[in-house]
This record gives C-alpha cells, structure tokens and sequence, in this order.
C-alpha cells in the first residue's frame, strides 16, 4: 500500500491526472471514501490524462457515464460509475455491462469497495480520506497484477 497526501482539490485532480496518464485499457479503478472526500475529482483528473470527452461530474443518478476519446487523446475511452445507489446489489452491477467495457476501457467504480471487486482480479483500489485538518489522503492498494505496475506516488 501507497499513501499521497493530496492537500487540496486540484492535488486531487492532479494526481488523477497523472494517473490518467500511466491507466491502459481493461483497468478497474475502485474508488472508495466518505462524501467529499475527493472521488469525482480525482475522476476528473483521470479523465484528463485520458485526454476523453466531457464534463465530469458524478454520475450518482444517472450510475455510469462514458467518456469518449477526444481527438489528440489516448484512444481510450473512460467508463465512470457510481455505485452507491446500487447498495450492493451485484445483479444491477451485472446489468450495467462492465465486463464488455472492460476489454477496450477504463472503468472508475466511486463507492466499488466491496461491490464491484468481482469485476477484476486486477485492480487498484484507491481509499480516500479526508482529516480533520482537511487535508486528503490517497491510499493506492493494488491487486493483482496492479502490483507490478509503476504507481504515481
């Protein structure tokens, strides 16, 4: 286990991004952590070291948003889901296709603790947290073949 201290939003979003920067294809991300602590942002920073389409926000209503290549990007496209309104309930997991998206995809799971783990033996589960002080922390557990891989820490 990796832990970053990210002490504002855009340290958030700029540590998404450079993770953004290493994600290929097939990468799980589960994101997990209290309201505010920093999941959409660090999303929004993935997002654009993918160099994909769209505004993102978090898709709480709507439970998953695809995020098209932008031209200039990385060719990949980046699949955001937020899995809270779920409530564990892993049918409604299967129901959104994941593991089609996975093949050519990045998929971000916000609140994919404990849920959507079956998706992917390979995965990184990053646990954010937000002090007293205000101060975020990330911490990058890595299953799988994620623990060969170079972490942006």
């Amino acid at each position: 286990m990796k832990t970053v201290e990210l002490p504002l939003v855009e340290d958030t979003e700029e540590f998404g991004r450079k993770l953004g920067e290493l994600v290929r294809a097939g990468d799980l991300l589960l994101l997990a952590g209290p309201l505010g602590a920093g999941k959409t942002a660090l999303v929004r920073g993935l997002a654009r070291g993918l160099g994909v389409q769209g505004r993102v926000s978090s898709p709480t209503f709507v439970v998953a948003r695809v995020h098209e290549p932008a031209e200039g990007g990385r060719g990949v496209r980046l699949v955001h889901v937020d899995a809270y309104r779920l409530g564990g309930h892993l049918d409604e997991l299967d129901d959104l296709d994941l593991d089609t998206d996975l093949v050519d995809a990045v998929v971000a799971v916000e609140w994919g603790e404990g849920v959507a783990e079956r998706l992917n033996e390979d995965h990184l589960l990053i646990r954010l947290e937000r002090g007293i002080d205000d101060i975020r922390t990330a911490s990058l557990i890595p299953h799988g073949e994620w623990t060969a891989r170079t972490l942006p820490v």
